[in-house]
């Protein structure tokens, strides 16, 4: 679960088409995976972590960042934003943990971090590396039930265990072997139910546009925390980067990253609230109404699910998050907010932003522009936004796999 956990007595702690194509002026750095250690069986019982008594519990005044971006990002009146921390390699996807501290997978380093701003100064004090000798990580969990870390690469999900007194993890046992591994969408995203009880793992297509013979491909699949009893949940999912559950229910919500070579303007990027069961379309419909022209017929649209939101095509939305902070205005508070990681596939760059959409007695309003500024208007890009989490302090953090860096985005009123 990618929210802030409920502390306890016992503290515990226990792309790629459009997503993952590398923009031509920044290519992404050749990665050699290592060699990882078998371990032992997972045991879930409960590990504790170090005490959180360097991480503020209450924040009585909005932390001003200290370092400012490179270029500037442009907000909506009365929010700033500034760098949380840098000199990663390749941050992807981020979660709160048990501590209130920031978990980043920083997939080029094959490592997991943690990040801590004891001093209040609006950044990190410093990497500190909790895992390491991972396969390219993309993705993280922690389990509500017992605090262990689940960690993702492209095959396998690891359960981390029994951290040191400086957090470093010192267990750690594959609880799930033998994910697809072939062709395109190598990334594996993660996310707990809220009550602890089942793991989702989205899974994307192997190809542009295909019939799989994998029927695990283009889906989110859902297993025991254990590791045990894998299905299918829903199907029909090019590319389901971001999940998350909206707060406070159990609804299963979505991004999904359409298919590319139709031009600059189709299919549209969606975000669906998931229903167990349902097919989405792929490869045959998109957005419930867009017949694929390669693998479609007439009635490849039928019984098909139209998506809560739609977005310009190829803009490539990631993470995505129910802000549950109350550091923002009224108005943004409860917004669903996505990382829009930017195009490959369009004559002209898009995307490479942070995007809201309102909600509104529980109504989702139309997309709009958060936080723009990683593509400039001569068509430069100097960042890829990838998630965004609710911080502890009720700012929102970007990861930016471009870049090497976290983002805190924060409000500092009118």
């Amino acid at each position: 679960m990618r929210k802030l956990a409920i502390a306890f007595i016992f503290l515990s702690l226990g792309l790629a088409a459009c997503s993952q194509a590398p923009v031509p002026a920044t290519p992404s750095p050749t990665v050699i995976p290592p060699t990882v250690t078998p371990f032992p069986a997972a045991t879930l019982t409960p590990t504790l972590l170090p005490t959180a008594t360097s991480i503020p519990t209450s924040v009585p005044t909005v932390i001003a960042s200290t370092i400012k971006p490179a270029r500037a990002i442009s907000l909506p009146p009365g929010f700033a934003i500034g760098v949380y921390a840098q000199g990663l390699n390749g941050p992807r996807m981020m979660a709160i943990g048990p501590d209130g501290a920031l978990y980043v997978a920083d997939r080029g380093a094959n490592r997991v971090v943690r990040l801590v701003d004891a001093n209040q100064d609006g950044q990190a004090d410093g990497i500190q590396v909790v895992a390491s000798g991972l396969n390219q990580p993309d993705s993280l969990a922690f389990s509500p039930k017992d605090g262990s870390l689940y960690v993702s690469e492209t095959t396998r999900i690891w359960r981390l265990s029994n951290p040191d007194a400086q957090g470093v993890y010192q267990d750690r046992a594959v609880v799930i072997d033998n994910l697809p591994a072939d062709g395109e969408h190598t990334t594996r995203t993660l996310l707990f139910s809220p009550d602890g009880a089942s793991l989702y793992v989205s899974i994307g297509s192997s190809c542009n546009v295909c019939i799989e013979s994998d029927n695990r491909r283009a889906t989110i699949m859902k297993f025991n925390a254990d590791g045990t009893g894998g299905q299918i949940y829903a199907s029909g999912l090019r590319n389901a980067v971001g999940i998350t559950f909206r707060p406070g229910t159990d609804e299963l919500w979505a991004t999904d990253n359409g298919r590319d070579y139709l031009g600059d303007t189709l299919p549209p990027e969606t975000v669906y609230q998931v229903v167990q069961g349902q097919n989405y379309g792929w490869p045959r419909c998109y957005a419930g109404t867009i017949i694929d022209p390669d693998y479609g017929s007439a009635d490849s649209c039928n019984s098909v699910p139209t998506p809560q939101v739609e977005m310009q095509a190829h803009v490539a939305p990631l993470g995505l998050d129910f802000y549950t902070g109350s550091q923002f205005p009224a108005d943004y508070q409860g917004s669903l907010f996505i990382a829009l990681h930017g195009s490959w596939n369009s004559t002209v760059p898009v995307g490479y932003k942070v995007m809201r959409v309102p909600v509104n007695g529980g109504q989702l309003g139309r997309a709009e522009d958060f936080a723009t500024g990683w593509l400039t208007a001569n068509g430069t890009v100097w960042g890829r936004p990838v998630d965004v989490v609710t911080a502890p302090d009720g700012s929102l953090f970007v990861s930016d796999d471009n870049g090497g860096i976290i983002y805190r985005i924060y409000y500092r009123g009118q």
